[in-house]
């Protein structure tokens, strides 16, 4: 961490997260089943299957869209579109976050073009300049005596349900959608600072390749030494590996265990020195927080075989020197660019054209993949009928 933020508070881990860190401190990982798991690979390869996906995962479970630093102040605007509906993420004049269809509620036409972030106090929509507030409501029209009787109250724009918490912005395209899990799983993300990080980078990237196999990298150690070989390999060994989880979502811990004499656990900032943390969150996000800074991965499933990942880097707070700005740029270099793309990435394609071939026709996991086969159970539970 630089030295400009010895004045941030100092965080504290919650008990599930400082659970995980004495486990590995004990040497007791929770136990797998003593088992090689199998994972048919029509989960990844079949449209069928992935359309099932969707039509249950995507478009009824609360998910991750962006973090909260994507818009740090009030009066601002993004459109976002890569979920397969046209979103427009709002802050309003009170600094409350929404998420709303990016629809005119006149002719329906888009209200805010291209996917820049907007700053102002008002939308105006480029057909007929019908204008909205940043908390959807429908504030005036031109020629309104044209429109008798119409009360404005009924032309808000359509919102979304959504939850702004530990630092994330979450949606759900189902009016009824539970958001229990997603505040739970939030206060570990308090715990590392995210509800007010700075956003240093974002990007996204094309992925040739199943979500999950994605997500599966997240959810195992056993590469990680030997795929990540010329880049972070070096700081991790085949160490103790602890995880849980919360609710759906997935919450894993590698530690190495020989730093871990005389550190205070409790200390968030010294458990990040010496323990790795990973989210996999349902239905396709990861989390990954590093020593000083934390990724945030949102998967956005295109087709069976293509994907769209948004990778944020945040920060405790603005770099204000060249030095910062520079350090900050390592780090995102090195796993933005190294890391996810050129390994973890390439590593899903790599597997989608394998597996396209028929020659695997299932995964086969070892003790140390559980996590895999554990997130493709959970998977598979939610496409059940009920």
């Amino acid at each position: 961490m630089n030295a400009s933020t010895t004045d941030l508070p100092n965080l504290r881990a919650t008990p599930g997260q400082l659970a995980l860190a004495e486990t590995i401190r004990e040497g007791k990982p929770r136990q797998s089943n003593g088992a090689i798991a199998k994972v048919p690979a029509s989960c990844y390869t079949d449209p069928a299957h992935f359309e099932r996906e969707k039509a249950v995962l995507f478009e009824r479970l609360p998910q991750v869209l962006c973090p909260s630093a994507l818009l740090p102040k009030a009066g601002m605007a993004v459109p976002h579109d890569a979920t397969g509906r046209p979103l427009l993420i709002t802050r309003d004049d009170q600094g409350t976050a929404h998420v709303f269809l990016n629809v005119c509620r006149h002719r329906g036409t888009r209200l805010v073009e291209g996917d820049d972030i907007q700053c102002a106090k008002r939308l105006v929509c480029p057909y007929h300049a019908w204008t909205y507030k940043l908390d959807g409501r429908l504030l005036a029209l031109p020629r309104p005596e044209t429109f008798p009787e119409m009360d404005k109250s009924d032309y808000g724009l359509v919102e979304l349900p959504s939850l702004e918490a530990g630092g994330l912005i979450w949606f759900a395209p189902d009016a009824d959608a539970d958001f229990s899990d997603a505040r739970l799983v939030s206060e570990d993300f308090s715990a590392f600072g995210m509800d007010d990080s700075f956003l240093f980078r974002r990007k996204t990237h094309t992925v040739k390749g199943n979500w999950k196999l994605i997500m599966d990298a997240f959810l195992e150690s056993y590469h990680v030494t030997r795929l990540h070989a010329n880049t972070i390999g070096p700081f991790f060994k085949d160490g103790v590996t602890a995880g849980d989880e919360i609710g759906p979502h997935s919450r894993s811990a590698v530690g190495r265990l020989e730093e871990m004499e005389g550190i205070d656990l409790a200390d968030m900032d010294a458990m990040r020195r010496i323990i790795t943390f990973a989210y996999q969150l349902l239905p396709a996000t990861v989390i990954v927080p590093s020593p000083d800074y934390v990724n945030v991965m949102v998967l956005m499933p295109q087709a069976h075989d293509l994907t769209l990942v948004d990778d944020f880097m945040l920060i405790r707070e603005e770099p204000t020197t060249d030095k910062a700005r520079d350090h900050w740029e390592r780090s995102w270099n090195l796993l933005d660019g190294g890391v996810f793309a050129s390994e973890d990435f390439r590593a899903a394609e790599l597997g989608q054209q394998g597996l396209e071939s028929g020659a695997v026709p299932e995964l086969t996991l070892g003790l140390l993949e559980g996590g895999i086969a554990r997130f493709n159970q959970i998977v598979e539970d939610h496409l059940r009928p009920r």
